[in-house]
């Protein structure tokens, strides 16, 4: 990575740390190599778009609608579906009134904060972050406020934990389940609970939930949608990137109040106007034709999560894996090393690349990131050997 800086950048950007995924793609060992490169670096589905939903592509890309913009939140058909999915998946009654499509989640979250906060406030983070979230705050000049996720081993957040960070500043209280770095879905039982102290505060509870499809479990991951008032305390992110093998494609989108979307809407106007026409209709198409096809690869997920878990049980890993879920795994390391020393050491000398802990906030020196969405299920075995290999290095 370059490591170049320029004045005429602001402060405020000049401080943050470059893209962690770029720096990560850096330490590829490039010399010869008799075995092939294991990347577990970046979340992105190990196969194509469905066939099917190429050939929509296509075909909207000959309408001459397609090249124009949509309506600021979103074409409305595409609203309406997504409000009817997400109506049936929470058990509970959304209208498109109360969704916004995004280019992506990651504009989702941006644009939300930016409605939220001002400079000076702070929003509440528990550790490890998802560490797009933490960049973004500190652009804005948001402060992050920390909190420990990990607890003896177990990654599920507590929000006693949260309640004396919360001032008259304090915005918000960021969750992402299941959760991005570490896979673990949390409780309805847990959400609940930081739904109530963020609704006695005044603040918002915004949850990304960009792999929800993912989880284990098809039960409604919480009940927030059928609290009355629900839009008064709470908003919801979500991703097509991931179930739809769209990432490229950017579409998101945020689920709130429609006082909140009205806010919001200036935002979107301001940055991108709309999400791109095409993508939206992708989206469109893979929520009304593609549910045969999504079940499928849910059930391919499910499967590497399985296959990983098993292949951890190895007698002689040292690895010690935390959690596992939707697209990641946590993994406590075996060194005394930083984390990312034995990132670099896994990529440049053992052909496996993952992200160190300490790209995901402060006290994860022991810690690895593994996307294995991005591999095959019968590379897993392969993974835990060449972390076995590396114990002895």
């Amino acid at each position: 990575m370059s490591n170049l800086s320029t004045p005429l950048a602001s402060k405020n950007i000049r401080g943050i740390e470059a893209p962690p995924i770029a720096e990560a793609m850096s330490w590829i060992n490039t010399g010869p190599s008799n075995r092939a490169l294991i990347n577990l670096c970046q979340a992105v589905p190990s196969y194509p778009p469905a066939e099917a939903l190429a050939n929509e592509i296509r075909r909207l890309a000959k309408l001459p609608a397609t090249s124009l913009y949509s309506d600021i939140l979103g074409v409305l058909e595409l609203r309406q579906e997504l409000a009817a999915s997400l109506s049936a998946d929470y058990r509970a009654s959304i209208s498109e009134q109360n969704v916004a499509i995004t280019a992506g989640c990651n504009q989702a979250f941006a644009v939300t904060m930016m409605a939220l906060c001002e400079a000076g406030d702070n929003v509440i983070l528990p550790v490890p972050y998802y560490f797009n979230h933490h960049m973004w705050l500190e652009m804005l000049g948001i402060k992050p406020r920390y909190f420990q996720a990990i607890r003896d081993g177990n990654t599920a957040p507590m929000a006693v934990d949260t309640a004396d960070l919360i001032d008259a500043q304090t915005r918000a209280i960021v969750l992402c389940s299941p959760n991005n770095p570490t896979g673990a879905i949390y409780s309805p039982e847990t959400i609940a609970d930081f739904h109530a102290l963020a609704a006695q505060r005044g603040i918002a509870l915004v949850i990304d939930e960009t792999y929800k499809d993912f989880r284990t479990d098809p039960a409604p991951p919480h009940d927030l949608f059928n609290r009355p008032r629900w839009g008064d305390s709470f908003i919801q992110l979500y991703s097509f990137s991931k179930v739809f093998a769209l990432t490229g494609y950017r579409v998101g989108s945020v689920t709130a109040s429609p006082e909140f979307l009205s806010e919001l809407e200036k935002i979107l106007d301001c940055v991108a106007i709309c999400a791109p026409t095409i993508s939206q209709g992708a989206a469109l198409f893979g929520l009304t034709s593609l549910a045969q096809w999504k079940q499928e690869k849910l059930t391919v997920a499910k499967e590497k999560a399985i296959v990983l878990r098993q292949a951890f049980t190895h007698p002689d890993l040292d690895y010690r894996l935390l959690s596992a879920g939707a697209f990641f795994a946590y993994v406590r390391h075996p060194f005394e090393e930083d984390a990312k020393a034995v990132a670099k050491r896994l990529a440049q000398k053992h052909d496996l690349i993952a992200l160190p802990g300490s790209m995901f906030g402060p006290c994860q020196e022991q810690y690895l990131r593994l996307a294995f969405a991005n591999a095959e299920a019968g590379v897993m075995p392969d993974v835990v050997a060449r972390l076995i290999e590396s114990q002895a290095a």
